[in-house]
């Protein structure tokens, strides 16, 4: 079944001539891209205007590889705790993603704790506003979209050495992207201190210190689970490096500094 963008419009333009200028617009030509392939790279999720900077740079700087296993939180609390959308495409104004079923099915055979499921995703945007940016850096890009709501770290811990199992069985080479923005209406500096705390656990390649982290000082990464789980598999295929490309905050683009959310986006190789 093909997914239809519910988004478009709304978090980025709907008319893909207008889609195509913004994108080329937060991923410029010539950006230099990594000599090393992306295991994982996380890229905020929130209106292209605040976050799409954020995202356009980080994606033109990976080395993706062409099967990208997409990772987000579910903000709808509709469908399975951890859905896995099965096959069909992804469509956004002027193209579309083809869901890699191959490797979805492996994946859903490597864990019964992942279910095959489209109400997870229907209403959900985290992944859909990945799309056209996956799209634009190679059009050939398959996916299998997955989002994750079940809070539990073991149950995180399962699921992410599943999907490393999955890829490294796949046909093909597999990257992972997780989809996550940071702290959400906290002052600028609130956010930096606390986003700071999260990030520096990233990029140690410490996923359990990362979802304690969050925990302990409350803090509103709303894409958490999904980076614990992405990190932890991130690690079993060989992570050795993680690096901040870029954080910005919705108050550098609207100039209100007192109720901001953060956006980071990160390289693992």
């Amino acid at each position: 079944m093909d997914r239809h963008p519910v988004v478009a419009g709304q978090f980025y333009p709907d008319d893909p001539r207008a889609l195509h200028r913004q994108l080329n617009q937060y991923m410029p030509q010539g950006t230099a891209a990594s000599t090393r392939p992306t295991i994982l790279a996380m890229l905020p999720h929130a209106g292209y205007i605040y976050s799409g900077s954020v995202a356009g740079e980080t994606v033109a700087r990976t080395s993706l590889h062409e099967t990208i296993i997409l990772l987000g939180p579910n903000h709808t609390g509709q469908g399975a705790p951890i859905g896995l959308w099965p096959d069909g495409s992804w469509l956004f104004p002027g193209g579309s993603l083809a869901v890699d079923a191959d490797l979805a099915e492996t994946i859903l055979q490597a864990s019964p704790l992942i279910a095959a499921d489209y109400a997870s995703h229907t209403r959900e945007h985290s992944l859909e506003v990945q799309i056209p940016f996956l799209h634009a850096k190679n059009p050939d890009t398959r996916i299998v979209p997955i989002t994750i709501a079940d809070p539990t770290f073991e149950i995180l811990e399962k699921v992410g050495m599943a999907l490393a199992r999955a890829i490294r069985t796949a046909a093909k080479p597999v990257s992972l992207v997780v989809s996550s923005d940071m702290s959400h209406y906290v002052s600028a500096n609130t956010a930096q201190k606390l986003d700071g705390m999260a990030i520096d656990q990233i990029q140690a390649l410490d996923p359990e210190g990362l979802y304690a982290t969050v925990r302990h000082n409350h803090i509103s990464m709303c894409g958490v689970l999904p980076m614990t789980a992405g990190l932890i598999a991130a690690r079993e295929l060989g992570a050795r490096k993680a690096y901040l490309t870029r954080y910005a905050t919705s108050g550098d683009v609207n100039g209100e500094y007192d109720q901001i959310v953060g956006y980071a986006g990160i390289i693992v190789e």
